[in-house]
Order: structure tokens, then C-alpha cells, then sequence
């Protein structure tokens, strides 16, 4: 069956019981939009993970052939799990009331934090090959090149955002919470800790660094600073504080990054800009992003100034019913319309984001995922490493893990940085939107 989702198995999702460990948390009612999405993606993420082979540790390929059925023919995406999409597919199935099916990309970024083949300064990293678990160290991606007769890696791929560490804390740290289990917070501790040590920087406006770029022995310090990383940190800092877990500072980690954040905020404007150039402490004013505009004003505490953002984003993103990665508004990017989505939702119009998640609806490919782009190809404006030579960073329509996840959590009203559904009790942290 693939992924197609069928009309009897969202039936049968939605009728499934709910176990105690997985609590199935009261909230405002959904409309018919969020509840039409929510039952839509929930069913293709639930049939995701139930056909990876075995019940063991899992990550998911992060895109899909455009028919559904299979991988994309581009070598380094066929078998490319990346860490950000799986922290957020973990996520959105716990939104979906699928904790227990959570739980294999759970202990596959867990094995992975723990099972590095640096050894113990081991790192985790952007992207791990997609299916079971069953090696360790946990293999990154690779493939092999028949035309040259070896096995090849991605230089990208291989290294480490700081943003998907944070992120990966975050997916175990909402385990952790939902099924009680004081391991996932000894993954997602060990996490922030590599942050703290590898990535913390005091230049200009503090804050944190993007990571590591390359192979192992030969990896490059990338020493931009990112909005979209200093917001993840923010939540994952403040979230291992309130849940008093050991090993690092996280009182201090969360200070700084929502120091970088105020620094960075343009009362003026209203918006963010993206972060700052190599120097760490030149803003970068030459590009516009949009996650930077929303993610900060999900996180728990968030100004209410903040939400001035959604005007810039509108002015400066909005394009054709949905929302462009940058200002160039050269297409419509599918996962940050649905960050927008919940955005709204979370700013109090839900009405704006009833509208986008109509709009997305009509985004389902074949095989259940969401298209990343409704165009051909949309720009960032941003390179995808150092040694680029121009902005080579380009989303396509292929469909994509990420996207449906966000848009999960959208029509689920779940909000990721919180741990909880928006107006409900909290699976994770207190207080927050």
C-alpha cells in the first residue's frame, strides 16, 4: 500500500484507543479544516513508520519519488533521513496521539547521540540513512557510487547543525514527557551539552554558533550565528532547566540565546533579521527568512511584540496563498506555510490559519506527504555549506517529511518549543502560548 492513505485507515486511526502512556490531551475543538488535515497526515506519518521492517529503533527518509512509491533518483537524497525532519515527524506523531510509533525515531536519535563513529566526542549528525537501526555506530548518510566504484558521503550531510541538535532535544525531550522515560532526557541533556561546549560564542551578540561543516578530521567551524538555531535553544535550554536536568548550565545556555534574540529584534520593523555573517557579530541583513519571522513567537514567554513579525512576514514573504522561504517570493514553500499555520493559530486567528490549512490540503502528493514547494523549485538565498560558491540551497517539489510534519502540528495545534497543545495541559514544560 505504500503510503496512500486510504479513507478507511484515517477512519481507523481516529478510532484507535488511546494508551495510558499516551495521553490524549483536552483541547479547544477543531474546526473542520484542522481536523480534515489532522486525520489526512497523521494517517500517512502513522503508515511511514509501520512500514519501516522490524519495531526497533527507526528513522524515516526524509523525501519520497513524486509518484509516492519509493525514493527520489538523486543519489544523496534516496537513502537521506535528516535529523531535523525526524525530531519533527516524533513530534507530530506524538500530536497525533502515536507515541508508541514516536517512540523508534526516539531511540534511533537516541542510539545515535549515544553510538557516534567519532568515538566520544561524537557528534550527531544532519543527515542518517533512512530505514531500521540496526548498526553501531549509527551509520550517517551514504551510497555507493557505481559509476566511480565506491562509497560516497555529502560533506553537508555528514556534518552538524545546531539547529537539529536542539531539535532532536526537543522530539526526546517530548518523549520523555509523554511516556515517562527519564532516558530520553538524558539524550536530549547530553545534546544541549554538546551545544554548550562546541558552539557557544560571546562575539558581538553572544549567542550560539551554526556548528560543525564536513568530514570526520576535517571539519570546519561554522561561525555565523543563525535567529532559527538561537530560537531552538532557547526552548530546549529553558525546557531541560524546568525539568532540572543535570549537565550543563541551561540557565545560562537560555540567557544567552534569548539574548541573541533580543539583540537581533528590529523594534523598528518589526521582524527579525536571519542572524549574523562569519564574524558573529555583523548582521546579516542581505537575506530574509522566514522561520525567523515565526518560530520565535512560539516560544514560550515570547514578547508580545513579537507577533509584528506576522505583518513583515506577510509584506515580505506572502505569495500566491502561502508563504516564500525569502523575500524573493519566487514560489511558495509548503513547510513554512504550515509553520505560518500554526503561527496564526497560536497568535489568536484562527480563521488566518483555517485559510492556510486549506490551502494545504490541496499540497497532498500521492504517496500522503506534502509537497515542499508548489513550484518547480523555490530559492533561500542561502549556500548549503562553505565551500559553495553561491547560494546553492534550492527546495523542490518533491514530497517531503518535514512539510508534513509542520503541517501536523499545525492542524493539531501542537506547539513544538511548549511540549503542548495549544489551550491544553502541558505534555512537557509549563506556561507558554
Amino acid at each position: 500500500m505504500g503510503r496512500a492513505v486510504t479513507a478507511i485507515l484515517s477512519c481507523v486511526l481516529l478510532a484507535l484507543p488511546v494508551s495510558a502512556a499516551e495521553p490524549a490531551d483536552p483541547a479547544p475543538a477543531e474546526t473542520p479544516a484542522e481536523r480534515a488535515l489532522a486525520v489526512r497526515l497523521c494517517a500517512a506519518l502513522t503508515v511511514a513508520i509501520d512500514n519501516v521492517p522490524g519495531r526497533g529503533p527507526a528513522f524515516l527518509r526524509s523525501y519520497d519519488a513524486p509518484s509516492g512509491q519509493g525514493a527520489p533518483e538523486e543519489p544523496a537524497l534516496a537513502t537521506a533521513a535528516f535529523t531535523y525532519d525526524n525530531a519533527l515527524a516524533a513530534i507530530a506523531l506524538v500530536a497525533c496521539g502515536r507515541a508508541a510509533k514516536a517512540r523508534r525515531i526516539g531511540d534511533a536519535l537516541l542510539a545515535a547521540v549515544e553510538h557516534d563513529r567519532a568515538g566520544a566526542d561524537g557528534r550527531l549528525r544532519t543527515a542518517y540513512r533512512a530505514g531500521p537501526q540496526q548498526e553501531f555506530p549509527i551509520p550517517p548518510n551514504g551510497w555507493w557510487n557505481q559509476r566511480r566504484q565506491r562509497w560516497e558521503e555529502d560533506a553537508y550531510q555528514v556534518g552538524t547543525a545546531t539547529g537539529n541538535v536542539a531539535w532532536a532535544g526537543l522530539a526526546l525531550l517530548t518523549l520523555g514527557d509523554v511516556l515517562d522515560e527519564p532516558r530520553y532526557h538524558a539524550g536530549a541533556a547530553a545534546l544541549g551539552a554538546w551545544v554548550l561546549a562546541r558552539t557557544a560564542d560571546d562575539r558581538g551578540p553572544g549567542g550560539f554558533t551554526g556548528g560543525v561543516h564536513g568530514y570526520d578530521g576535517e571539519t570546519v567551524a561554522l561561525t555565523w550565528k543563525s535567529t532559527e538555531h538561537n530560537v531552538d535553544l532557547v526552548a530546549l535550554f529553558g525546557w531541560l532547566e524546568r525539568a532540572g536536568a543535570a549537565g550543563g548550565d541551561w540557565a545560562g545556555g537560555r540567557a544567552a540565546a534569548r539574548g541573541f534574540l533580543d539583540s537581533l529584534w528590529r523594534a523598528d520593523s518589526g521582524h527579525f533579521p536571519t542572524g549574523t555573517l562569519p564574524d558573529g557579530v555583523t548582521v546579516n541583513d542581505g537575506n530574509s527568512g522566514l522561520d525567523a519571522q515565526l518560530w520565535p513567537l512560539m516560544l514560550p514567554g515570547a514578547p508580545d511584540e513579537w507577533r509584528r513579525a506576522l505583518a513583515y512576514a506577510d509584506a515580505a514573504h506572502g505569495v500566491g496563498g502561502g508563504y516564500d522561504f525569502n523575500a524573493d517570493r519566487d514560489g511558495v514553500w509548503v513547510e513554512g506555510t504550515a509553520q505560518a499555520a500554526l503561527a496564526w493559530r497560536i497568535a489568536g486567528d484562527r480563521e488566518r490559519s483555517d485559510a492556510l490549512l486549506e490551502g494545504l490540503a490541496a499540497d497532498v502528493s500521492p504517496g500522503g506527504y506534502l509537497w515542499a514547494t508548489r513550484s518547480d523549485r523555490v530559492s533561500t538565498g542561502f549556500a548549503i555549506g562553505p565551500d559553495s560558491a553561491e547560494a546553492d540551497f534550492f527546495y523542490h517539489r518533491q514530497p517531503h517529511l518535514g512539510a508534513t510534519a509542520w503541517a501536523v502540528l499545525a492542524a493539531r495545534g501542537w506547539n513544538p518549543f511548549a511540549g503542548r497543545r495549544i489551550g491544553g495541559p502541558s505534555g512537557g514544560p509549563s506556561g507558554g502560548p
